[in-house]
């Protein structure tokens, strides 16, 4: 009985630490996004938008690196395990550990592509 009364807080506590970091970032992108300047040229990549952009780029590797491990660690132990038992699942399962690692991949390609545009 006293464990459900802990995890219930525990729930409330992460909703409220959600709620808190959701407000906390509108307010920075809010303060963080400014006008454009009538006197800039129109060309002109303010710096901050520029440092947004490493950081875009830096995110998109950084989710989807931690998604290639998730997915990595869970099918590389399953593909271990039935290489152990049957030996010519090899071939099978190196192909879906690749398909794993291809998420990686995928965000370092995303990430050429932010930055190839600042």
């Amino acid at each position: 009985m006293r464990l459900a009364g802990i995890v219930r807080t525990s729930r409330k506590v992460l909703i409220g630490l959600g709620l808190l970091a959701l407000a906390l970032s509108a307010v920075g992108i809010v303060t963080l996004l400014d006008s454009p300047s009538h006197a800039q040229e129109p060309g002109a990549v303010p710096a901050r938008a520029q440092g947004l952009g490493f950081l875009a780029a830096a995110l998109a590797v950084l989710g989807s690196s931690i998604g290639a491990g998730i997915a990595v660690s869970a099918v590389g132990a399953a593909a271990m395990g039935a290489v152990a038992e049957r030996p010519e699942l090899m071939g099978r399962s190196l192909i879906y550990v690749g398909l794993a690692e291809g998420i990686a991949i995928y965000g370092l390609i995303i990430a050429i592509m932010i930055l190839g545009k600042l």
